[in-house]
């Protein structure tokens, strides 16, 4: 074990002295990890849905006919590892050197080497931007542990986020995974202390949980969904209690300018006809907001008192 501090100490000591080394390092590191969560993103919801199915079929396999439950049991494996990825016109079996994340996608011009079809750009892209928001905690945190947490918490939220914006749901997984982690660091001080940790989780899920049962009352709809509250019951484990109000702001913000741009943008596409009902999910405000908050909350907080006791 003590060869293991002193080799782990070693390899800080080195980026300390060199830290572009650091920097590269980071950014090529979490591109990498950057395709593994394209993985995450598109496989996830595919597994809750076979797990929800199996569920439904076990549940109520009493009273199905066997034509249904033969049609909707899930066969084969299907995890974040297996099957093997392959391209989804010509099911060709993506190689190696076509998966190495952005070079890949520039070599074969975007599209399939077998079939030609071509390849969605949000794979170099949420690459690319994985890449750079850990280089950004890196050149905001340094070689710390902070700069480590930040960029597995980076890598939820971003599994998160696209997720939600896609399907409308934010998995328990990656939800409950990143709330005790935030509770885990806290032990530790990382951030903040574990009992403001403790008090802005419990917060967190009872701000929305309140907020959405008071809009449901109200309107007899539902404003939004679970998962927004486990997700900033997460957030306040890493801001605490004091820094949520912060979070809710800068999301409801983006929140409300959205929802008041995207239905006129929508009513004006010939696919929509005319149509604005344009669901909006909450989760990706959220994560954004409460990434910058544990990043800048404290100056925004000073730059609000400021101008509030100025004015």
């Amino acid at each position: 074990m003590s060869n293991i501090f002193s080799g782990l100490q070693q390899i800080i000591d080195l980026f300390t002295q060199f830290p572009i080394a650091f920097y590269i390092s980071v950014f090529i590191f979490c591109v990498l990890v950057g395709s593994f969560l394209n993985v995450v993103i598109y496989r996830l919801p595919i597994m809750m849905q076979r797990d929800w199915q199996q569920q439904t079929i076990d549940f109520f396999k009493p009273e199905l006919p066997p034509s249904f439950i033969k049609k909707y049991t899930p066969r084969g494996t299907f995890n974040l590892v297996k099957p093997d990825s392959t391209c989804p016109q010509c099911q060709h079996h993506i190689r190696a050197w076509e998966n190495i994340p952005v070079l890949s996608y520039l070599f074969l011009k975007g599209k399939c080497s077998q079939c030609r079809t071509a390849i969605s750009i949000r794979y170099p892209l949420i690459e690319l931007a994985t890449g750079f928001v850990g280089l950004w905690t890196a050149l905001h945190f340094g070689v710390s542990i902070q700069t480590l947490v930040l960029i597995v918490v980076s890598f939820f939220l971003i599994s998160m986020i696209m997720i939600d914006c896609k399907h409308l749901l934010l998995p328990d997984d990656l939800t409950l995974g990143l709330l005790w982690l935030g509770l885990l660091v806290a032990i530790w001080d990382v951030f903040i202390p574990l009992p403001d940790a403790i008090i802005g989780a419990m917060l967190g899920y009872l701000i929305l949980w309140s907020i959405y049962w008071g809009f449901k009352l109200v309107t007899g709809k539902d404003g939004m969904g679970y998962g927004d509250f486990k997700l900033l019951a997460a957030l306040g484990a890493f801001v605490g209690w004091y820094h949520l109000i912060i979070v809710i702001l800068l999301a409801s913000i983006v929140g409300l300018v959205l929802g008041l741009l995207i239905p006129q943008i929508t009513r004006k596409l010939p696919s929509n006809n005319g149509s604005s009902n344009q669901a909006v999910p909450f989760g990706p405000f959220l994560g954004i907001a409460g990434w910058l908050t544990i990043f800048y909350g404290d100056t925004i907080q000073r730059i609000y008192l400021q101008w509030l006791l100025g004015s």
